[in-house]
């Protein structure tokens, strides 16, 4: 009888079987490794977001209400009316806006509050403890912000985010898995961002608002973590990317 013929019971295989399996193993370890290594060079990066959650920091700035809630900061070394300026969109913790209304009187005017940073690449946030928010007086007084710049009609084609989440709150905050929490945050306020990603070049993000200037919020959401076209007036304003259109001329992409 062979030495190689297998018996069920015996505690050994033969010698050509036991070399014939040892081969086996290790094509298979080498196998599964490559191809490991392969479907992790092909994963995209989903990109570095900070939420500085639980560090509270002092700010002061000129308050600023529309088209969303924004805080213009002197940039350090810089003075008078034309100085510049780093630009915050402000929120509420949790899925909210900053409540326009309550804050109405303050609007252009120089505050102080405190809040915790939120920011993803040159986009940053503030997560605003709303009763810490007070008029600042006029020591040190903060430029009005630039002057708005029109870019043009343009069409352009992206994704429709929350920006709280996808700036540093959620990671990624973006595409269907995060369709549900993107509509609860929009629909509570936060500010509506198309996301324009480039094929050469960091992200495009802008802050959507209607013809007229004013919040899209409720009339996106159906939209929200889709692949959108929209054509509309561009517009550089505090150092904001804002996009004009009518929702109802949004258009899904192949629809």
């Amino acid at each position: 009888m062979s030495e190689d013929f297998y018996i069920g019971w015996e505690a050994r295989s033969g010698a050509g079987t036991a070399r014939r399996l040892r081969v086996a193993v290790a094509a298979l370890l080498v196998l599964t490794t490559g191809l490991a290594l392969v479907l992790a060079a092909q994963q995209h990066t989903i990109g570095t977001s900070i939420f500085e959650w639980g560090t509270l920091k002092p700010f002061t700035g000129r308050l600023k209400l529309e088209p969303y809630p924004h805080l213009l900061v002197t940039r350090p070394g810089t003075t008078g009316d034309q100085a510049a300026c780093s630009t915050y969109y402000l929120v509420a913790p949790l899925k909210h806006g900053l409540e326009r209304e309550r804050f109405a009187a303050l609007d252009g005017q120089r505050v102080s509050l405190q809040g915790t940073l939120i920011y993803r690449g040159g986009e940053t946030m503030i997560e605003a403890v709303p009763d810490s928010i007070h008029a600042a007086g006029s020591p040190g007084s903060t430029p009005s912000g630039p002057a708005t710049v029109s870019l043009g009609r343009q069409t352009l084609t992206g994704e429709i985010v929350d920006s709280k989440c996808y700036f540093g709150v959620m990671n990624p905050g973006q595409l269907l898995p995060h369709r549900a929490c993107a509509i609860n945050c929009i629909s509570g306020g936060i500010p509506p961002v198309l996301l324009v990603r480039q094929q050469a070049g960091p992200a495009i993000y802008l802050l959507l608002v209607s013809a007229t200037g004013k919040p899209v919020n409720q009339q996106v959401l159906d939209l929200v973590a889709e692949p959108v076209q929209i054509t509309g007036d561009v517009e550089w304003q505090d150092g904001l990317l804002i996009l004009r259109s009518d929702p109802a001329t949004y258009q899904r992409v192949g629809k």
